[in-house]
This record gives structure tokens, C-alpha cells and sequence, in this order.
């Protein structure tokens, strides 16, 4: 028999479809068996398949018939080609799914439903052929090609063996890697395929498979949902197994893709499958227990899982939280495991079948002995034979009877669970899937609400196929429909392995999973998770322990991006939250913490009136004025006697105010500078001082000039006398004022935040706006002081008594000295220092004229009367010099 490939196909596909033709045309090698020729040529040909078929496992006829695939079988008889002799037809061996019967016989369920009802299908029966693939390529091949040709050794056809296939639409297959064997054989026919358990992404690829649908969500949704969940929980560190087979290859691609991009890592990915060496399971089982990733996420077939978990129980193992699919996460088979309490694990959405239980409970002894399957399960599950009398077995033990009193309504298998019906919906919605595409095909609603179908009309699968892509409907409140790729909505159960009080480990859903809606809405946990150990608490599993806040991560040389040591942030950054990659630079006017973790306002520093250096310069600023206006006052009660005459009283009351004003001037450093203070602060320190250089300057003036008037015919004292004293004192202090003057309006002292001395603080101080000003304002109170200092120097000889010579010049070399000092402390020291340093200059050198010129003065004052008397300074002493 030659199957017609379907009109509208890609072209991409015509050399796969002649050859399919060719695999077609030699799985129904047709062989003449008798011919009557005419003068027209041949009138019938006789036609006979090769080989032997292999008999459903449930079948029915019916007007449309639809086809079946289900792993019943967990392997395949292993046949040897001896090229000498006809294979051997292939036979299943292996134990038997009991939940994969389930499936199978939801579907003969779905279809007595359907054939019975009244809506859908009225007046058309619909037939069945279930087939047993024993979880094999090679089967579902063969089976593919049986569904494609029939069942009949020998049939009459057209001129070439040509026909129509036997069924309209195949339900199956149970895994991936045979459904997309099955699809390569009838997918160029355009016979239409629903899954009800095959998830592989692959599948969704409408250029490859365009005639595949399936009920059950793709494993892409999965893979994202799992990743999604692993975040959830903090989790970035994971193992990760699957099975070595399209299922378990595409689906962990996936989802190794999805981890990526939410940030998680993977320890190792390891693959194996249930028909490996032993030795390669016990590999894969030694990772798991020596990695240092509590979280496992297994995406692995139920079959496979049962093996990995066999042989990790076999041993003392450190306990594992464990992700699985809903391959086997909601397997009841799986239950026996201990090992995997607290699992969690996206499963399908449970659900009801109303009747489906009583069906499946519905075995008379005659049903199941006219059938092979359900004679193996009933013998299985029950321990007896059917049929046979006592005898002995190989193993020499008699075996026991099956005499009619067992009762399946006790059994405990997952053929009679029909309390978690999660896959068992999904095969039941692909027969009301494939029954309404037909029912839109054969199936017209007249006028008075009543439909007519026309059982004989033709029904091609490619017609099937193209009203399965329109198919929308509800059965028992679940929506079914198809997207674009022949996929469902994917929504999933979060499913929780829990221990119950009783001890036994059961199913408990926990959250919802909606891929329907945006990402931050999709998981839903509704109910308290038990984790592994019976434990409440969420396990941790990551590759380094969380960076706190104040420190970034630096990713370890060599490993994934989920192992890195935690650096604290460098001096003047921050991390505000955990796990930071990078630290924050903060603003300019501000500084971290000492966690590192915020950024502070930055302490305002200046020399303050509150704090000790501010306290104790304010006082020696006051002290040293009030000890000027003491001395004023001593000079003003005995400004009649002879010491106070002689050392010129104007200028010495000038000085000592000048002083004062000296001494209050440093006042004005002190404090929180601001705009006025600024230019207060130079301008009355420049001025002050002048003025009190002036007088020191004009002093010694007036001692010189003095000397030379004892001389003879020296008439110099009438050109200095006391208005010029005071002229001199005014020229010199009116030149500062200028200057101070052009420097406030040209470019003044202005407050400012120095922020790059102290990156921890800022300094409020005054910038002294131009540098030449300043520098000039100092430069001139300094020429005044050398010069003073000179013509003191010239004076040193007059006689001691009447010479006040000595000590301006020993106040003008201290006076000097500080200044000089003061220049590399003012340009060095930091901060509120700098101040300090200026006002102590100030002080110091205040001091200095205050103690050199007036304290000896008041020492003779009060307490040496007897030397305040013109005679005594009149007197000449043993070191006089005459001139």
C-alpha cells in the first residue's frame, strides 16, 4: 500500500517524502499472488504485508477510527540478526507501566464517552487502535507504519498498492524521542499526532513536525517556570540531571538557557539513561553526593528516575532538595522513595473525569482474559495465574491460582489512583480534541438545533489536521485549544512531596504556575512548603555565601559567576543592598558610613569657639588684650613719670590700642566663616598690624632722632616731631588700607568647602580669593618689620639706660622669626589647622612686641619707683659709648 502525502506541504520536505514512500511501499511489499490479464493490463492486484504484524492491545471499529501509542512495556526483547533467517517479530519483555495502562484505557474511556453521547458525534461511531511501543524507537516505528497501513496480511487495492490510511489521527506517544520517530514516518502524510505527554520544545517546531499537537504544556514553559522558581527561593548554586534522550536533552537546554538569565549556576550537568551501564548510573549517582549543591533539578523521564534513585538509596548519601518535572514529580510510583521527601516540582493541573474510576474498576474475568495486556497486569498485580492449574516454575515454586475472588477495588497500584488525574486528563483531552475536529467535518447544525452527521463521507487526516489547529472547547471546566505551535496554555501545579502525620508521603499542592500571565505574577504559592529533612525552613544553596551590603562581589578566577569572594567597597563607595557587582561612588559632598552600605553628609569642619584649641586661643586672644589695655592703663596713671615721658606716650598708647586690636583681630578667625568674616578677618589682621609696626617703627625713629639731637649743631628733632610721628603712623597704615582696599574690590576673601584635603570631611574656610593680595598685604606688614628691625639694629649702642633700642629689635627678630615660621606652617598644615596656625602667629607675635616693649616699662613702673626719675635715666653707665 502507497499512503497519497498530503497536498499543502513544504517543499523542504520532498525528498524525505520519496523516500518515506519507498519505507511505506517495503513495510507493504506487495506480491502477486493471482492476475487475470486483459488486452487494458492488469484488472486486480493481490497484495501482501511483509513481515508480521503485531497485533493492538485494545481495539475497536468504528465508522472513524483513531489511533493509539502508549509505553505499556518499560523495554524491548533484544533480537540478533543472524541474516540467515527472518527476523524475529518484536516483542515487549520488562515489567508493566500500570500507569501508562491508566492511559490507555482513558482512552477506550474517552471514546465509549463520546460514542455514547448526543452533542458530539451523533450517529458516528468511532473506533480504536491501541498499541503498546514498549518505550522504544524501533516499536513506535513499527507501529507508526501499522497504524499507516492496517493490520490485513493480504488486501486487494488499486494498480499499486495504494490506499487511504486506516486512521484518521493518532493519540501519543507517551515520550518525546519516539514521538518524533512517529512523526518523521506519518507527519509527511499529514496524519495529525496529539500528545497527551510528549514535551520536548523541539516539537513545537511547525517546519519539522507540522501535523503535531499536543495537550500537555512544551517543556520550554517548564524550563522557565523551574527557573523562575529556583530564583524564588534564593537558590543560584544547583545540580543538575537528566535523561539522555530528546525529553531530557532538549528540556534541560532550556532550561540551563533560562537558569542563565536569571543569574543562576550550574555545578554540573550530567545525562544518562536507564538502558546505560550500570557503572554509568553509579557515575552519575557518586556527583550528586560529592557536590556541594543541596538543590538538584532533575529532568528526567519516570522511568530513568526510578533507576537514579535506586542506586543513590543504595548508599549513605547527604540529603538532596530535589526539582523535578512532571514526568516523575507526580508519579505515585515514585512515592517509595524516601530519599525525595520535600520535593517540589511542577506537575499538570490535577483533575476530575466523572466515570473514568468505575471504568477502570470494571474488569470482569472475562474482559481480562480476552486480553493479553490486561491478563499480564491482573497476574502482576495480584500475584496468581489465570487459566492454568497449579504447576511448578522454573524456579521450582508452585504458583498460585487466580480463582475469581480477587478484588481490584482493594488494589493499590497506580492503575486504580485516580485521585491525582494530571496526564490521564491530557490524553483524555486529545480524544475530544480529535473528535471535534472530525465532528466539524462530518458534523452540520441544522436550522432546528438539531445536527446531522454524514458517517459515510470521507474524512482525509489532513482535514483532521486543519480543524485541529481551530479546535477551542471545554470538558469538564478545562479549556482546550492550540496556539500557533499546537501548543497549550501552560499552567502548572507546584506539587510538594509532604509526610503526612500517618507517615505516608503524599502529593500536596502548594502554588500555582500561569505562563499567561507577566513574569512577577506567574507563580502563585498558596500553601507552606515542606523542604527536605520535614524541615519548614527554605535549604540554602549557593556556591558563596551572600555579600552584605558595604561590600561588592569579585568573581572567583576560574569558576562560575555564582562563586566569588566579597570585597568591602573601596574608600569613598558604598553598596547599599546584597550581592552588589559593583560599589557606588558617592556624591561629592558626602562619605559612607562605616558600613560602608549609605552615603552620609559629610562633617562640616572649622575652628570653633566650643571646641579646646578654639577655647584656649580665644583666651590667650582676649588675655593679651585686656593685658594691653591694663598696661594702657598703668601708662595713663603714670603718664607723668619719667619712664612713660621718655618712651614718646602717644605712640606707646597708639601702640598698646594697636595691639589690643592685634590681639581681638584673631577673633575673627575663629568661628564659622562666612562672607563678612572673610574679608574681616585678612583685612583687620593687615591692617591692625600695620598699624602696630607703624608705631613700633615710628618709636624707633624717635630714639634715633633723639641720639642724634645730643649731638652738636644737630637740629634733626624739629623735623620729627609729633606731627610727623603721627603722619609717619598714618602714610604707613593709609598705604595697607589701600591695599586691602583693592584687594576687596578687585577679587575679596570668600568662604569655602575644601573638600580635597579630607576625603571623610569637609573644611569650611576662607579662600583668600587673590593670592597677590593676600601674599601683598603680608609682604608689607614684613618690609615694615625689616625695616624697623634695621633701624633698631643701627640703635643697639645708645646707652642702656635711656635705650629701648634692644628691645624692638629683639621684638621686631621674634616678630620676624614667627612669620617666617608661620609661612611653610600655613601652606602645610590641613584643615582647621591652618587657622590655628595663623591665629597663633598673630598671638605669638603680639605677645612678643607686647612682653619686649612694655613689660620691662611696667616692671619699673610698679615695682622700681626709684628708677622711674629723669636723673637715673640721665645717669651714664660703665658701658656707655660716646660718640
Amino acid at each position: 500500500m502507497r499512503l497519497s502525502p498530503a497536498p499543502a506541504l513544504d517543499p523542504s520536505l520532498a525528498g524525505s517524502l520519496v523516500l518515506l514512500h519507498l519505507a511505506v511501499v517495503a513495510g507493504r511489499l506487495a506480491l502477486l499472488s493471482s492476475a487475470s490479464v486483459s488486452a487494458s493490463g492488469l484488472e486486480s492486484v493481490r497484495c501482501r504485508l511483509q513481515g508480521t504484524p503485531r497485533p493492538p492491545a485494545f481495539s475497536q471499529d468504528g465508522d472513524f477510527v483513531i489511533g493509539g501509542v502508549f509505553s505499556i512495556h518499560y523495554y524491548m526483547h533484544t533480537v540478533d540478526h543472524s541474516y540467515t533467517s527472518l527476523p524475529e517479530p518484536l516483542q515487549c519483555t520488562g515489567s508493566l507501566d500500570s500507569r501508562e495502562l491508566r492511559f490507555s484505557r482513558a482512552m477506550v474511556f474517552a471514546v465509549d464517552e463520546i460514542n455514547n453521547s448526543s452533542d458530539l458525534l451523533p450517529g458516528v461511531t468511532l473506533g480504536y487502535q491501541v498499541h503498546d511501543s514498549c518505550t522504544t524507537v524501533p516499536m513506535a516505528v513499527k507501529v507508526a507504519f501499522q497504524l499507516a497501513n492496517g493490520l490485513d496480511p493480504m488486501f486487494d487495492t488499486g494498480e499499486q498498492c495504494s490506499g487511504s490510511p486506516t486512521v484518521t489521527a493518532i493519540v501519543g506517544e507517551s515520550g518525546s524521542t519516539p514521538t518524533i520517530s512517529m512523526l518523521r514516518i506519518i507527519g509527511p502524510f499529514g496524519i495529525p499526532q496529539v500528545s497527551h505527554f510528549s514535551t520536548c520544545a523541539c516539537l513545537s517546531d511547525k517546519k519539522q513536525y507540522p501535523t503535531f499537537f499536543r495537550t500537555i504544556p512544551s517543556d520550554q514553559f517548564q524550563a522557565a517556570a523551574l527557573a523562575h522558581l529556583i530564583r524564588h527561593f534564593g537558590w543560584t548554586w544547583i545540580g543538575a540531571v537528566r535523561s539522555d534522550s530528546d525529553y531530557g536533552n532538549y528540556g534541560m537546554a532550556a532550561f540551563l538557557q533560562a537558569a542563565q538569565e536569571e543569574g543562576i549556576c550550574v555545578e554540573y550537568s550530567e545525562a544518562f539513561s536507564r538502558t546505560n551501564p550500570l557503572s554509568r548510573v553509579q557515575r552519575v549517582a557518586d556527583v550528586i553526593r560529592s557536590s556541594t549543591a543541596s538543590v538538584v533539578v532533575a529532568f528526567v523521564s519516570y522511568r530513568d528516575m526510578k533507576i537514579l534513585l535506586r542506586e543513590i538509596d543504595s548508599l549513605p548519601s547527604p540529603p538532596r532538595q530535589w526539582i523535578g518535572t512532571e514526568s516523575w514529580v507526580t508519579d505515585p510510583d515514585m512515592l517509595r522513595f524516601g530519599l525525595c521527601a520535600g520535593a517540589i516540582g511542577f506537575g499538570i493541573q490535577r483533575s476530575v473525569i466523572p466515570g473514568l474510576r468505575n471504568f477502570l474498576l470494571d474488569l470482569s474475568p472475562q474482559k481480562v482474559s480476552n486480553s493479553p495486556l490486561l491478563t499480564e497486569f491482573w497476574e502482576g498485580a495480584f500475584g496468581c495465574r489465570l487459566g492454568i492449574g497449579t504447576s511448578s516454575t522454573d524456579i521450582g515454586v508452585e504458583e498460585k491460582v487466580c480463582d475469581g475472588s480477587e478484588d481490584i477495588q482493594q488494589l493499590q497500584t497506580p492503575y486504580t489512583d485516580t485521585s491525582q488525574l494530571r496526564v490521564t486528563n491530557m490524553v483524555y483531552k486529545a480524544v475530544y480534541a480529535i473528535a471535534h475536529a472530525i465532528h466539524s467535518i462530518v458534523c452540520e447544525e441544522r436550522e432546528n438545533s438539531t445536527v446531522n452527521c454524514d458517517k459515510n463521507l470521507n474524512v482525509k487526516p489532513t482535514q483532521v489536521l486543519e480543524r485541529l489547529r481551530r479546535v477551542n472547547f471545554s470538558r469538564n471546566g478545562y479549556q482546550v485549544s492550540f496556539d500557533a505551535n499546537g501548543d497549550p496554555v501552560a499552567t502548572y501545579e507546584l506539587v510538594n512531596w509532604q509526610i503526612q502525620e500517618s507517615g505516608k508521603m503524599e502529593f500536596v499542592t502548594v502554588g500555582l504556575y500561569d505562563g499567561s500571565l507577566p513574569p512577577d505574577q506567574r507563580l502563585d504559592i498558596e500553601r507552606e512548603i515542606t523542604w527536605l529533612k520535614n524541615s519548614t525552613q527554605v535549604p540554602v544553596s549557593v556556591c558563596s555565601e551572600s555579600c552584605p551590603p558595604g561590600t561588592r562581589k569579585a568573581v572567583q578566577t576560574g569558576k562560575p559567576v555564582c562563586c566569588y569572594d566579597c570585597i568591602q567597597c573601596a574608600e569613598g563607595q558604598i553598596s547599599n543592598k546584597s550581592d552588589s557587582s559593583d560599589c557606588l561612588i558617592c556624591p561629592e559632598e558626602y562619605w559612607p558610613n562605616a558600613e560602608r552600605d549609605l552615603c552620609i553628609l559629610k562633617p562640616v569642619e572649622f575652628l570653633s569657639f566650643h571646641e579646646v584649641l578654639g577655647i584656649i586661643l580665644t583666651a590667650c586672644s582676649v588675655g593679651g588684650a585686656l593685658l594691653a589695655i591694663a598696661t594702657a592703663a598703668v601708662f595713663y596713671r603714670h603718664r607723668h613719670s619719667a619712664i612713660v615721658r621718655a618712651n614718646n606716650s602717644e605712640l606707646s598708647f597708639l601702640l598698646l590700642f594697636s595691639l589690643a586690636l592685634c590681639f581681638l583681630c584673631s577673633l575673627t578667625f575663629i568661628g564659622r566663616p562666612s562672607e563678612w568674616s572673610c574679608m574681616l578677618r585678612h583685612t583687620a589682621f593687615g591692617i591692625t598690624f600695620v598699624l602696630c609696626i607703624s608705631c613700633v617703627l615710628g618709636k624707633t625713629i624717635v630714639v634715633l632722632m633723639a641720639f642724634r639731637a645730643t649731638l652738636p649743631a644737630s637740629n634733626v628733632m624739629k623735623w620729627f616731631g609729633p606731627p610727623q610721628q603721627r603722619l609717619t603712623v598714618v602714610s604707613f597704615t593709609f598705604v595697607q588700607a589701600m591695599i586691602c582696599t583693592l584687594w576687596l574690590v578687585l577679587s575679596p576673601p570668600f568662604p569655602v568647602k575644601n573638600i580635597t584635603t579630607y576625603k571623610e570631611k569637609i573644611i569650611l574656610e576662607c579662600d583668600v580669593g587673590s593670592a597677590i593680595g593676600f601674599w601683598a598685604v603680608l609682604g608689607y606688614i614684613g618690609l615694615l618689620s625689616l625695616l624697623c628691625f634695621v633701624l633698631a639694629f643701627l640703635a643697639r649702642k645708645l646707652p642702656d639706660n635711656f635705650n629701648e633700642a634692644k628691645f624692638i629689635t629683639f621684638s621686631m627678630l621674634i616678630f620676624c622669626a614667627v612669620w617666617i615660621t608661620f609661612i611653610p606652617a600655613y601652606v602645610s598644615s590641613p584643615g582647621k589647622f591652618t587657622v590655628a596656625v595663623e591665629i597663633f602667629a598673630i598671638i605669638t607675635s603680639s605677645f612678643g612686641l607686647f612682653f619686649l616693649l612694655f613689660v620691662p616699662k611696667c616692671f619699673i613702673i610698679l615695682f622700681r619707683p626709684e628708677k622711674n626719675t629723669k636723673k637715673h635715666l640721665m645717669e651714664k653707665t660703665s658701658n656707655d659709648i660716646r660718640y
